[in-house]
């Protein structure tokens, strides 16, 4: 049986930087859309970015690991404890909230 610890899940999301407001959503594509007000300079929106997706999900911050897009609007996170099928109805919830 597999240890779920070690469960994993890649999620896709599309950083706005220097945005009016902050904001997580909507998904469009499979690609989670994420508003920061932060400025894209010294991992500032990176570190937003990632504060507003773990709270919209539901998990702590340091369950996210950045694994790639580190200076890109296009962003890879591994989202640790959370299988693929989990972090489809998270982001199902999400995308229900926007409607």
């Amino acid at each position: 049986m597999p240890d779920p610890a070690a469960r994993e899940a890649v999620l896709t999301v599309r950083a706005h930087p220097r945005a009016a407001r902050e904001a997580v959503g909507p998904v469009v594509a499979g690609v989670l859309e994420v508003r920061v007000t932060r400025p894209a300079t010294d991992g500032q929106a990176n570190a937003a970015v990632r504060r507003l997706v773990a709270g919209a999900l539901g998990v702590a911050p340091s369950r996210l690991r950045l694994v790639s897009g580190e200076r890109a609007r296009t962003k890879r996170f591994v989202l640790e404890g959370v299988d693929a099928a989990q972090l489809a109805a998270r982001l199902e919830r999400i995308r229900n909230a926007g409607d």
